[in-house]
Parts: structure tokens; sequence; C-alpha cells
């Protein structure tokens, strides 16, 4: 009976341990480790290279040219103003600093815009142009009454997908961009969109198309606009780059006016993070053109609905100094030039780059991509084992895709750059 009694003895230890190991289980222990993100992982790799040539050309955000980070004059000069009134740090509104949502949207629909005038349009303010997205994405998929898919350019930015997945709607593409030709594939391009189910919704690149660069002519905007009038197709724009493509605020905003002055009914994601290079404070703006004030008024309501649950109110101090830049005439005056002198950087250093691998390294390709393309980024029509010698042999960084980031690119690291580009193609 002994041992009997010993193995019933033993059994509430035995017991106790198996409990107590599985309580040491984490509840988390089951979750995959995620893949890590394209450019993020590029910066990574870049900060642990040692060697003293090294590019990283995958950031997105503007670099002087000394390849440092850089806080706009007209920034500087509008943060001073801000702490000078010694504002308090209450809550904004749902939808945000009602005089940033007024000038902002001026910016971009322009101050004779009629649904402007007519106070046809919605709008708020959001967590930059990546919150403008969401706010679309969730709007779309409650309220738009047709069609819930959004249809995408090959390629596009990296983050719509997942933003327009994780809010409800069903993702697919259209031709955007021609490998063979390093342009666009404007004949592809309105084949998909005309073949989409009428009522779908459209997706553009208002200005200096992420990732290409790539950008329609505006007679070429027209016909786009033609197609989707026909097919009766509701356009969200994504309007990042606003002033930093060409150095024109208005010319880049051609495309979005355009089609507001054909009356398509479009709703807008617009950033300051470029353009102002307000990057950490998330400045942005989403706006929905209506048919009626009482329409905007409805719209607006439902747009407060929206986005409470997500994250109540956005920031205020970037959208102080916004304000205070685009309410001053003279501040205004000032950023707008500073705004040009970015893209006069970044166009100098597409033709330096250019000029270095014809006429320097006698590049025999046709380089004419990199000075046709607009904004901060260029597809270099490479492959992806080029893009792997580029990393490995020669400490140039970079998505896998072959972009790279213009505003990378520097007076002290363009011979680099260029030299390693023509023995890789060679």
């Amino acid at each position: 009976m002994i041992p009997i009694l010993l193995t019933r003895a033993a059994r509430p230890a035995a017991y106790q341990r198996a409990f107590l190991a599985a309580r040491t289980l984490s509840v988390w222990a089951g979750i995959k480790a995620g893949p890590p993100d394209p450019i993020l992982g590029v910066t990574e790799a870049f900060k642990r290279d040692t060697d003293a040539r090294k590019i990283n050309l995958g950031v997105g955000a503007y670099r002087d040219g000394e390849g440092a980070p850089y806080v706009l004059p007209s920034v500087l000069e509008a943060d001073k103003r801000v702490l000078e009134q010694d504002l308090d740090k209450e809550y904004l509104p749902i939808t945000g600093h009602s005089t940033f949502e007024q000038l902002a949207a001026q910016l971009a629909y322009g101050a004779d815009s009629a649904p402007l005038k007519e106070d046809r349009i919605a709008t708020t303010q959001s967590i930059s142009g990546t919150g403008a997205l969401r706010i679309a994405g969730e709007f779309l998929a409650r309220h738009f009454p047709h069609n819930k898919t959004i249809y995408l350019p090959t390629p596009s930015w990296g983050n719509h997908t997942p933003i327009f997945r994780n809010s409800g709607l069903e993702v697919k593409q259209y031709a955007y961009y021609d490998k063979n030709t390093v342009g666009l594939d404007l004949e592809g391009m309105l084949r998909d969109i005309q073949a989409a189910p009428s009522k779908s919704i459209i997706l553009l690149h208002a200005c200096a198309h992420n990732p290409t660069g790539v950008d329609p002519t505006q007679e070429q905007w027209k016909r786009i606009s033609d197609v989707i009038k026909e097919k009766e197709h509701f356009v969200l724009f994504d309007m990042a780059y606003q002033g930093f493509a060409s150095g024109d605020a208005d010319r880049d905003a051609f495309a979005l006016r355009y089609f507001v002055e054909q009356g398509h009914q479009i709703a807008l994601a617009q950033s300051f993070a470029k353009n102002m290079g307000l990057y950490g404070e998330r400045v942005g703006l989403f706006s929905l053109v209506t048919d009626s004030p009482d329409e905007r008024t409805r719209v607006s309501s439902q747009l407060k609905i929206t986005i409470r649950p997500m994250y109540s109110n956005p920031p205020v101090h970037g959208a102080r100094i916004a304000s205070t830049i685009l309410e001053d005439p003279a501040l205004r005056k000032q950023w707008l030039g500073e705004v040009k002198g970015m893209a006069d950087r970044i166009n100098s250093m597409r033709a330096k780059l250019k000029g270095l691998l014809v006429n320097e390294f006698g590049s025999k390709h046709n380089w004419d991509h990199i000075t046709n393309q607009i904004g901060m980024f260029a597809f270099l029509g490479i492959t992806p084992e080029q893009v792997e010698q580029l990393v490995n042999e020669h400490h140039v960084y970079l998505t896998k895709d072959g972009r790279i980031s213009v505003a990378g690119i520097t007076e002290h690291n363009v011979r680099h750059l260029a030299e390693s580009l023509h023995k890789v193609t060679a």
C-alpha cells in the first residue's frame, strides 16, 4: 500500500508543476514575427555599415546639401510666433484646427474654387497624409453607396494597400508604370480603369507619384478624367507633395483642380510633411467635395463619428505652425520660395546624376527617365540583382524595386552614386 499512497501523494505536486508551467507560457507565445518594413530595413542596414562611402537613398524625407535634416526657416519663424503667444494645450475639436482646415483646403483647391466658395467641401484635420488616407478608407467603407473596391496604381506607395484593406475595402490594381519605357503606361491605365466595374473607387496620386516619380501630363490627365467620368468612378486623390514636386503649388494641384472643375465629387488626402518639413508634427487634411452646404453638414457629422473612436482629435502644435505660415502673406511667400528651393535642389541632383552617367562615365544606357521623373523619388529602372550589387559592393542603399530618394543625393556623394550605378549596369 505504501507505493500507492506515495504515488497519490506525488500527483498534486505534478499537477501543480504542470499548471505553473502552463501559466508561465506567454499569452503572445504563438505570435510569429512579421516581415521587416522594406524602407525602414534599408535605413537599419545603412546604419550598420561602417564604410565611409555609404549612401542612404531609402529615406523618404528631404535632406539638405550636406545630407542633413532640414527645418525650413519659415517653419522656425512660425514656431517662434506660436510659442510667443503662450497658448494653452487644450484639446482641439474632433475635426481639428478650423483656421488650418480653411487655409489648407484653399491651398489645395484654389482660392477661386467653386465648391469652396459655395461651402460644399467637408474638411477635417488629420494625422498627416497617412491619417487622412485612413479616414478616407474608413469613411468610404461605411458610406460609399456603390462598389467597395479601391483601385491603386501599379506600383503605389507601399502603405496604401494595408491602409485600405484594414479599413474594410477590397484592394485591386490598375496598370501605371511601364518598365520598358521607365515611364507612364497611359493606355494600360485607361484600359484597366475602363474595365473596372462602374462606380468603383480610383486612387490617383495628384503629383510626384510615389514610388516612380512618373506623372501624367496635363493632356493625359484630361483623358484620364474623361474615362473616369464615363465609368462614374469615384476619385480619391493622394496629394503628399504639393509644391514639393515642381516647386509650384498651383501647378502641382492641376489634376485635383481640373477634376473638380469637370464635376467630379472627389475626396482628397493632403499632407504637410514634405512641403513644410513637418514630418514629426503629423499635419494633414482630409476633404470631400459635396453637392450642397446641407450635404456637407451631414457628411461632416459622419466624419466626426468615424474619427472619434480612432483617435478622438488631432494634435494642435503642427496645425498652428501651418496655419501661421498660410495666413501671413509675407511668411507664405517665404515658405513657397523655400519649397521651390527644395524642389530645385532635387532637380539639380537629377541633372547632375544623369550628366555624370552619360558624359563622365560614358554609360550607353538611356537615363532620360532620371530627369523626366518628378518629385522626391526616382525609379532607376534596374533589376533586383543590380540593386543587391549596389548595396553589397558599393554601399549604396535603396529599396529592392530600384527606387531612390533623390533628396538623399548631394554634391558629396553623387559621383560615387553615378560611378556605382554605371558599374552595375555596364
